[in-house]
């Protein structure tokens, strides 16, 4: 092929090259086109679609409407803005009952019931009848189960035939059991009375001991009797916790617990160390007399405004009266021989136990349970 037939051959090749960039920059240029035409029918369809839903559908824009209905007046607004608050102060309170209540305020109001009991019981003491601190560790251990005046009617025999620990220790058992019988249990009472006063002449010298940690390691001796003991014969603070004492600290919500360790420790860090023994007297007495286990005489009670359990006993002041005992009732209280500012009367003697006349096992706080029943039968 000559040099003229081989141009000529390749330029129809050359002139298809050439378009070939025209014909790409033209389509892409059509796909510009199109992508930007794409873009704006989305915009105008939303147009018009809004102008035809504004015209089909004018009832939706009226709450749009309502809207400036708030410039009626300040009244409207006023109301909106009191309600908010309610809300806030119901929920407020909601949350605050359910948190607890800070030891602050319990031991405010722990003050305040010592106050109040204090002008009440004024004359608040042991409710044992004891000459030193022998006879009241004695009385105390007896007086598990069983009432203080039924251990007050027993102990004049009992320290008459054992006045010292020595003497008791040498006591035959079964007449030991035989003098404490009127106090229930009398035979496992024996058995710590005779254990506790032998640990005093072996290990004390005859002496009962004046810390709590001595005390406990006698035998029938935990802390409730170890803080009457040292509380009243030796001027030593401390709690004693017993059922009344603990029944009312819970109603008085100043503590949950039910372990008596438990509600001595809390009930320690909200009074003064100095008002410990009293404060326990105050609250045993007001147990007794007046806030009982099934049936508190609220109606009848002073200090009724600071109790946040009032109401769960008879609040009828008339009926409530007639729940009140010892001398709130106007009858005898527990000691034979009470301090010279008592206000009542004098308990009276054990009843006799001539043939007839009642039995000091069947008797009002006489005691319950195996003990009893087996020297009923004795």
């Amino acid at each position: 092929m000559s040099e003229h037939e081989a141009e000529a051959a390749e330029a129809p090749a050359k002139a298809v090259a050439k378009k070939a960039p025209a014909k790409k920059a033209a389509a892409k240029k059509t796909a510009t086109k199109k992508a930007a035409t794409a873009k704006k029918a989305p915009a105008k369809k939303t147009a018009t679609a809004k102008k035809a839903l504004a015209k089909k559908s004018p009832a939706k824009k009226a709450p749009a409407k309502k809207a400036p209905a708030a410039k009626k007046g300040p009244a409207a607004a006023t109301a909106t803005t009191k309600k908010a608050p309610a809300k806030k102060a119901a929920a407020k309170k909601a949350a605050s009952g359910s948190r607890p209540e800070s030891q602050a305020s319990k031991a405010k109001r722990a003050a305040q019931l010592n106050e109040a009991l204090a002008e009440v019981y004024y004359y608040a003491h042991p409710e044992l009848d004891f000459e030193n601190p022998f006879e009241l560790l004695v009385a105390t251990v007896l007086s598990a189960q069983t009432t203080d005046l039924r251990v007050n009617q027993t102990t004049p025999a009992l320290f008459a035939a054992y006045p010292t620990p020595e003497d008791m220790a040498a006591a035959n058992p079964e007449e030991l059991e035989e003098l404490i019988r009127p106090t229930g249990f009398f035979r496992s009472k024996a058995k710590s009375l005779l254990g506790l006063s032998a640990a005093l002449r072996d290990d004390h010298g005859g002496k009962v001991p004046g810390s709590i940690d001595e005390l406990v390691k006698l035998p029938g001796v935990g802390r409730k009797t170890a803080f009457v003991v040292l509380g009243n014969a030796f001027g030593v603070p401390g709690l004693t916790v017993d059922t009344h004492f603990g029944r009312l600290v819970r109603r008085w919500k100043l503590t949950e617990q039910t372990d008596a360790v438990k509600v001595e420790q809390e009930i320690d860090d909200l009074l003064p160390e100095s008002e410990w023994t009293m404060f326990s007297h105050r609250t045993i007495f007001h147990g007794r007399r007046i806030c009982h286990s099934r049936k508190p005489a609220c109606g009848a009670c002073p200090i009724a405004e600071l109790c946040p359990s009032y109401g769960e006993g008879e609040t009828d002041p008339e009926k409530a009266k007639k729940l009140l005992k010892y001398e709130m009732g106007g009858q005898p209280g527990q000691r034979l021989k009470p301090p010279a500012n008592y206000p009542g009367t004098p308990a009276p003697p054990l009843p006799s136990r001539d043939p007839g006349a009642e039995s000091p096992t069947t008797g009002p706080g006489s005691g319950s349970g195996a003990d009893a029943a087996a020297g009923a039968a004795r």
